[in-house]
């Protein structure tokens, strides 16, 4: 029995060893910071904004996505899907974000965003529009 509890110790340690490394690593200085992106297969242009752009960690908040086609024209009718998280940190968003609402001329709104914790956070899109679906990454640093 003592075998196993010192086994299960020295396992704890190398745990909490192994995620405060990830977490005490830097931010990538080369990280794309814009909120302007193409999606991955060029079939979209996205571009994200805060609601409210003083809102505070740990706060629910809400963004607006603006969905353009490969031409400029707005993107109406998508469904979205939305994930996210710490890449250094391995985990994902805190909450399950949903797109709520299409406001018009290619903008969608998400609501139930949370970012918990300082660092980078990748913030991803998962877009279709009839029969076309692409994806596009963010990349957010709080």
């Amino acid at each position: 029995m003592k075998k196993i509890l010192i086994f299960v110790g020295v396992l704890a340690i190398c745990a909490v060893a192994f995620v405060a490394f990830k977490m005490l690593q830097p931010i990538p200085d080369d990280l794309n910071l814009e909120t302007t992106r193409v999606t991955q297969a060029q079939h979209f242009t996205v571009s994200i904004v805060s609601e409210d752009p003083n809102f505070r960690r740990n706060d629910l908040h809400s963004w607006i996505a603006t969905i353009t086609s490969a031409d400029g024209n707005p993107v109406e009718n998508a469904t979205l899907a939305i994930d996210g998280g710490m890449p250094q940190h391995g985990h994902g968003l805190p909450t399950n974000p949903l797109m709520t609402e299409s406001l018009g001329e290619g903008r969608y709104k998400i609501e139930g965003v949370r970012f918990n914790m300082r660092g980078w956070w990748e913030f991803k899109l998962a877009i279709t529009a009839g029969s076309i679906s692409d994806t596009v990454t963010f990349n957010l640093v709080f």
